[in-house]
């Protein structure tokens, strides 16, 4: 698994703030698919998609807090 490292404008971060960052996608082309942001201001959104179907979502705010984050719409990217 090759993971790409793509940029990102800002956007509502799970802390309430916009911020830009990066986001990791990684695929192992077998149905694991993984889906991070990590913002400039600490914050990090998971997406995992596993190879059953299955898909974790999280978001951690910059202090380390969980929590309840909307559910986004996947654009694939």
């Amino acid at each position: 698994m090759t993971g790409t490292k793509i940029p990102f404008i800002p956007e509502t971060a799970p802390c309430g703030k916009k911020s830009g960052g990066d986001r990791l996608v990684d695929d192992d082309g077998y149905g694991l698919v993984i889906r991070d942001q990590f913002f400039d201001c600490g914050c990090r959104r998971i997406r995992h998609e596993y190879h059953d179907g299955s898909i974790h979502l999280s978001a951690i705010r910059h202090d380390g807090k969980r929590v309840k984050d909307p559910i986004q719409p996947d654009h694939g990217k």
